[in-house]
């Protein structure tokens, strides 16, 4: 084929834009999805084409299941083909709750998102991607999840948040041995601290705590370090991995005494 495709969900800010620039950077074309009309991210878009790139959106709530199918279909018929997904988009509780006081509301918005969601967006384009390979055997693409520490690293308020990512890197596993025989690979990007809208609200907290030396690397990770780790990612620069997480925390998880 000779264009790439990638449809990055939640990339119109925050861990997704400094993803969708430098695949723009590396010449992939771009769907990006968000919840926002595209008259909000007008001035966002453009900055990606100015890098060389075709780029449409597709607004939509990846937890609908209708929404969902826009997307693709939007995708399909503007670009005719999708080599990557990029499931980014997620949310936070809209109030952190110790987990003995935790809704059921709370519970099904994040859960119904962030892994609910991208579980069945990643379903739906990996079939895609089953018939790319099937009439191109050259097709090169896979999926991309972006989890977070929260996978592993347990925050008592906001417990629907870790659970939701402690499933999308099962998720990532079992979509990558699905995946395998066709020769697409799924990957996982775990993020550490992040300096981005979702957490704006609690930066003086975590300010304090990589200065008191939380993390190895003794600063917030911006989003233009997962995006390199995606484009890496993309580039084909690991083709004997697959179903593996890849790290973006500046050595927080690191057991350290």
């Amino acid at each position: 084929m000779s264009r790439t495709t990638a449809l990055v969900t939640g990339g119109s800010r925050g861990i997704g834009l400094g993803i969708a620039r430098v695949l723009a950077k590396q010449g992939v074309h771009l769907a990006i999805n968000g919840m926002r009309p595209e008259s909000a991210v007008a001035e966002t878009l453009d900055e990606l084409r100015a890098l060389g790139v075709d780029v449409i959106y597709c607004p939509g709530d990846i937890g609908s299941a209708e929404s969902r199918t826009a997307m693709l279909d939007k995708v399909r018929n503007e670009f005719g083909q999708l080599n990557w997904l990029v499931n980014n988009a997620g949310v936070a509780p809209k109030q952190r709750l110790d987990v003995l006081e935790t809704t059921e509301e709370s519970f099904e918005h994040v859960v119904g998102t962030n892994l609910q969601g991208a579980f069945f967006l990643t379903q739906a384009a990996a079939r895609w991607m089953l018939e790319q390979k099937e009439a191109q055997p050259g097709f090169a693409g896979g999926i991309i999840n972006i989890s977070s520490i929260s996978a592993t690293v347990a925050s008592i308020n906001r417990g629907e948040y870790c659970i939701a990512k402690a499933g999308l890197s099962m998720a990532t596993q079992l979509f990558a041995t699905r995946l395998g025989e066709a020769g697409i690979p799924v990957y996982e990007i775990r993020p550490g601290v992040t300096r981005t809208d979702m957490t704006s609200g609690v930066s003086e907290k975590y300010d304090k705590l990589i200065a008191d030396g939380l993390c190895v690397t003794r600063r917030w990770g911006e989003p233009d370090d997962i995006g390199k780790v995606a484009g890496a990612l993309v580039r084909g620069d690991f083709p004997y991995s697959t179903g593996q997480v890849f790290m973006v925390d500046g050595g927080l998880t690191i057991p350290r005494l």
